[in-house]
């Protein structure tokens, strides 16, 4: 049994000081967010045992209704973080129960005095010697943000007798239980869930890596049409968070939720290209076929085809058919391999958003100069301006009517373009105020490709602007099936929970992403007024404290007059305002945080004139104020039901 005072767990090149809460390689310390370094110590105090999900949730996350795939993310970040490979793994997962830490572990007080721990062999098969745990019951309310004090061994076994004393309550529970984890994603009965992870350039040159992402973008685009109905081809975000990884395939399979994976390597020599493509079943690693494809460079385009081609038929034979299937095809590609190549630039830079639309158009329009009827380039065009105009890159009467003379080209050109129909949907949405065309683009996108998981998220969000949580929510979980890792998505998820007023379990969703990254910022708002509207206001400016002030204090010291504002602490408002119009003329200029701020420190006049100048120039604000609990300050106003009459309707 370890000491309770026994802090320093050392493992390979590795401490772990429990005291200090820091991971250490050498003298180095290693980032940890704190439940990440909650969860691995108590791997690590259990090393050689399984410890359960139930009983690692229940433990780290106490109080508070989290989904499997907060503890899977979580698990996923400290083997990034100890860089586990194939040949040195440090956790492992016990299939249907939990996971066990395999490293051989020696605790002691200081680096004089050590205890003899059990050693337990890499990889050794060791038995479970416990019964099976009780599932543990939460509730949504949440009472801390990190442990208080390191948990050991000693005190997860305590655990055993109150969960025994609690079954009563545990039956009464259940049914809730089981209904508040049936919005976590699952794999659709019967379908194959399939990676194509980052091709990787081998190439030399940094410079290709648009070539190498553009491939894997390829791959993704001809799979995710072979069979939807049987298929399911996971995303680009979630396949990206895997580029450049070492995580052993097992790890990444499950993490995912897929049963094949194609790995690939892009190599580059003059005008040759050598494309290295393996198929891959997850259960055994077995390989079922690799290929190497030498090709010109200008023959790209008919590789990809021929590779999806015979990942497709491979695909066919696994799914009971026995006749290979073409894949299907459509008027969207482009003879030119310099259209192509531009195309693959703008997708490149289309995929950094803020830091690419502009390189990302250019790159577009330059396809679209070689080959003036290349569908997709005009879609990527099209989606680019969209972006563009709701991420606030410039007048949304600039960019909208472009994104939608592009899309309609588009399809034109091709009809059955997803893409383009989503672009459309954004601007009829968030321009044009045109709910029924949004959702019949939205959803023509989605017939056409229901892989396309950017349809079903931004779909959902929609759905959630229009009052409709069940449908949004429902949306939602088909893109992060779709999407397992991706932050974003998950964020999403969040707000629509947060509109539909469901503030508790908003907070254990943005609560959840700012683990994985404390600086996506894009979950922080959502958050923070899913603590002031359910009037915990001491948690909201600890929230503000933590995320917001180290980076920026101006918009801190605002979010600080709105926490005061709503929870009646008008003398400290007022502090905070006059603080707040003390900065520069910059930060009073960004209508965004002003608005925010008038309309909840009772600067009703000054908020509703904002709302109405933004109506003025279309912006994309206006269609979330139906639900949006941001501006429940205003709903009284006059002003503010007349701004509501423009949303929604027919055009």
């Amino acid at each position: 049994m370890l000491s309770l005072i026994s802090h320093l767990h050392r493992f390979g090149d590795f401490t772990l000081d429990a005291r200090a809460r820091v991971l250490r390689r050498g003298m180095d310390p290693i980032s940890l967010t704190p439940k990440a370094f909650d969860v691995l110590l108590l791997l690590v105090e259990s090393a050689g045992e399984i410890v359960a999900k139930e009983e690692l949730m229940k433990a780290v996350w106490p109080n508070s209704f989290v989904e499997d795939s907060n503890l899977t993310q979580t698990i996923f970040m400290i083997r990034k973080a100890l860089g586990e490979t194939p040949d040195r793994r440090y956790i492992v997962t016990a299939q249907g129960q939990g996971y066990r830490f395999v490293c051989e572990v020696r605790t002691s007080q200081d680096n004089n005095t050590e205890e003899e721990q059990p050693q337990v062999p890499l990889d050794e098969k060791v038995p479970d010697p416990r019964p099976a745990r009780t599932h543990g019951i939460a509730t949504e309310h949440r009472t801390g943000s990190s442990l208080e004090h390191p948990l050991t061994a000693k005190h997860l076994r305590s655990t055993r007798l109150l969960l025994a004393a609690s079954i009563l309550l545990s039956v009464g529970l259940g049914a809730w239980y089981v209904w508040s984890r049936s919005f976590s994603p699952t794999l659709d009965s019967g379908r194959v869930m399939l990676a194509v992870l980052p091709f990787q350039n081998f190439t030399g040159d940094p410079g290709q890596e648009y070539l190498s992402d553009g491939l894997t973008e390829e791959m993704l685009s001809h799979l995710g049409n072979l069979d939807p109905q049987h298929l399911g081809v996971i995303a680009r975000t979630s396949i990206m968070h895997y580029k450049g990884s070492s995580a052993p395939l097992e790890q990444i399979a499950r993490e995912l939720s897929v049963q094949y994976v194609i790995e690939g390597s892009l190599r580059r020599d003059a005008d040759r290209l050598r494309i290295s493509v393996q198929f891959i079943q997850v259960r055994d690693q077995s390989h079922l076929w690799a290929r190497e494809y030498d090709r010109e460079l200008t023959g790209l385009l008919s590789v990809e085809a021929e590779i999806a081609q015979e990942v497709a038929d491979e695909i066919q034979l696994t799914l009971g058919k026995h006749e290979p299937t073409p894949l299907r095809r459509t008027e969207t590609g482009t003879h030119s391999y310099e259209a192509y190549d531009f195309y693959l630039r703008g997708m490149y830079f289309w995929n950094k958003r803020w830091a690419g639309f502009n390189q990302a158009a250019d790159y577009f329009q330059r396809a679209i100069d070689k080959d003036p009827n290349y569908a997709r380039a005009y879609a990527g065009l099209a989606n680019t301006y969209a972006l563009m105009s709701t991420w606030l890159e410039g007048k949304p009467d600039d960019l909208m009517p472009k994104a939608h003379a592009a899309a309609i080209k588009a399809l034109q050109l091709d009809e059955k373009l997803p893409e383009a129909h989503v672009a459309l949907a954004l601007v009829a949405e968030s321009y044009e105020y045109d709910w029924t065309t949004a959702e019949r683009e939205f959803r023509r996108a989605i017939e056409l490709d229901p892989n396309y998981s950017t349809a079903h998220q931004w779909y959902g969000e929609g759905l959630s602007w229009q009052g409709r949580f069940a449908e949004a929510l429902a949306e939602s979980d088909r893109a992060r099936r779709l999407d397992p890792v991706s932050l974003i998505v998950a964020s999403d998820r969040g707000a629509v929970l947060f509109r539909a007023r469901e503030y508790d379990r908003a907070i254990a969703q943005y609560r959840a992403v700012l683990e994985m990254d404390p600086r996506f910022i894009h979950a922080f708002d959502y958050l923070l007024f899913s603590y002031i509207r359910s009037g915990r206001f001491p948690e909201a400016l600890n929230e503000i404290n933590t995320y917001v002030r180290p980076f920026a204090s101006d918009w801190a010291t605002g979010d600080e007059a709105i926490v005061y504002g709503q929870w009646g602490r008008i003398e400290e408002m007022k502090r905070a305002l006059a603080k707040f119009e003390g900065y520069p003329a910059t930060i009073q200029d960004n209508w965004y945080l002003r608005l925010k701020v008038c309309a909840n420190t009772g600067q009703t006049d000054e908020a509703v004139s904002a709302l109405q100048n933004l109506l003025a120039l279309r912006s994309h604000v206006i269609p979330t104020l139906k639900t949006d609990p941001f501006y429940d300050p205003l709903r009284t106003d006059p002003r503010f039901q007349e701004l509501l009459g423009h949303v929604g309707r027919d055009r």
